[in-house]
């Protein structure tokens, strides 16, 4: 069995259902004692998940695209040094819901940045840092909003939708536009089937992490 600690990243639109299979595989991890932590973007330190709640929540601030990557590089350097490749020196497995491939998608490509614009901001911050593979969660959008809907329905006690949540339906299309030709153009990218019951999804990345890392789930 691989023993050494690997970086995962999942991608995709909103109501893609990342969350819920990061949980079901660090669940299969610890069951087959393979070290692994859980972690988020924007978020995972104290001081990023600050700039989460003042990149997504703040109300009458309006961000531009600049400024929204700045601040989510400013989050992302803080997580990637203090838990990232902390817990990958310690050959701890780290599961990541989104990562830099959503700056790509979210401000390069829908908001019109350009892919150059944003390589240029992670090589100036992170170096080549990227993830040893990620998943992405091709669901169409409208399935996804409509999961996202009957998420918050069913939770009136959450805080609502947050700032890219809430765009329109034209962007929901340039983010899943985006994510699929991110993936087709990069091998690091595997996609999962994701308009699919939970327990139909997780399979797909068992059987892929299986044969990729040559350990048992």
């Amino acid at each position: 069995m691989n023993t050494s600690g690997k970086f995962i990243s999942f991608e995709g639109g909103e109501g893609a259902g990342k969350t819920t299979q990061i949980h079901l595989l660090e669940k299969a991890l610890k069951a087959a004692d393979i070290p692994v932590i859980v972690t988020r973007e924007p978020g995972g330190t104290v001081g990023a998940e600050l700039l989460r709640n003042v990149l997504q929540h703040s109300k009458d601030t309006h961000w531009d695209a600049v400024s929204q990557l700045l601040i989510l590089y400013a989050g992302r350097r803080d997580l990637v040094e203090k838990v990232i490749k902390p817990a990958l020196a310690r050959n701890t497995w780290v599961l990541c819901d989104r990562f830099a491939d959503s700056s790509f998608v979210y401000q390069g490509y829908a908001q019109g940045l350009g892919a150059e614009f944003v390589k240029k901001i992670h090589e100036i911050v992170l170096h080549n840092f990227q993830p040893d593979l990620t998943f992405f969660f091709d669901i169409p959008p409208e399935q996804g909003l409509k999961r996202l809907e009957e998420r918050y329905a069913s939770s009136p006690k959450s805080a609502g939708y947050d700032r890219f949540e809430e765009q329109d339906f034209e962007f929901h299309q340039k983010i899943y536009q985006g994510f699929r030709m991110l993936a087709h153009e990069n091998k690091r990218f595997v996609n999962i089937q994701a308009n699919l019951p939970p327990d139909q999804v997780s399979p797909q990345i068992f059987r892929v992490l299986s044969e990729r890392f040559h350990i048992t789930l």
